[in-house]
């Protein structure tokens, strides 16, 4: 089907679930995790100010547009900040996200 990705999402639990996202809505990847129930707090609402949304991208990150730099002096701020550390309210799904695979890392407090 055109414009349906197929993308992995490890829970703080250890849970992967694959789940189909529509890429002809321009959602960020916060507002599928959220419609996907999902516990993610995004306490600032996707601005990037609050951390609240962050993931590990464990594959695919290749087919990310670069962090810019409000996202990364946000990431800076986390204790457990990894390598391929993003804020899933800075990510954007398109068509070449298929098969993105990514681990729930962000607060719940």
């Amino acid at each position: 089907m055109d414009n349906i990705i197929t993308i992995k999402i490890e829970d703080r639990d250890g849970q992967v679930q694959e789940i189909e996202v529509p890429t002809d809505v321009n959602l960020s990847l916060m507002e599928i995790l959220k419609a996907s129930e999902y516990e993610v707090l995004a306490t600032c609402g996707g601005m990037a100010l609050c951390a609240t949304c962050h993931v590990e991208v464990l594959a695919g990150a290749e087919h990310l547009a670069p962090a810019e730099d409000h996202e990364l002096d946000m990431l800076d701020t986390l204790p457990d900040l990894q390598d391929d550390s993003r804020l899933a309210c800075q990510i954007r799904l398109h068509n070449d996200n298929d098969g993105l695979f990514v681990k729930i890392r962000g607060s719940l407090q």
